[in-house]
């Protein structure tokens, strides 16, 4: 049996610049011609332990935007396993794009901080891991309040 042996990720990650947010690198191994190894572990690259985990997939309405809400609390992070999509970043202050594109790497979604996706591709796999259980209370989902409890 071929040992597994470990590959630096060689993507250019984009620079985070909203606050709240960052980069989550995933361990990565290279298993030619048998398919590659993505491992994250709570605690240690993903910065809690995971309550909830959900996958978005089956995106075939081009015109599609999901997200379009923040939350009080919630720490997440959002990859994409596959495919492609946009995700918009806004901590009311600074707004981002990132081609989410690579599931070598997540974006942190932490508390207070709007987000969206879109342009989606049909192969388009989203895992999003969750450090709390889902509470409705927690969201924020009009951008007018948004604005109104972040300057609060």
């Amino acid at each position: 049996m071929a040992q597994v042996k470990k590959t630096k990720n060689k993507i250019k990650l984009p620079k985070i610049k909203v606050k709240n947010s960052g980069m989550i690198n995933l361990q990565f191994y290279d298993d030619f011609p048998d398919g590659n190894l993505v491992i994250g572990e709570s605690l240690k690259n993903i910065p809690f332990s995971i309550k909830r985990f959900y996958f978005i997939n089956n995106l075939y309405n081009k015109t599609a935007n999901r997200g379009l809400h923040a939350h009080k609390k919630l720490e997440q992070i959002i990859f994409c396993v596959n495919g492609s999509f946009l995700l918009g970043l806004d901590d009311g202050n600074t707004k981002q794009k990132i081609k989410m594109d690579s599931p070598y790497y997540g974006v942190r979604l932490g508390p207070l901080l709007w987000h969206t996706m879109s342009n989606f591709s049909a192969d388009c796999v989203i895992l999003v891991l969750a450090a709390d259980y889902y509470k409705e209370s927690d969201y924020i989902r009009n951008y007018e309040d948004f604005k109104k409890f972040i300057k609060k």
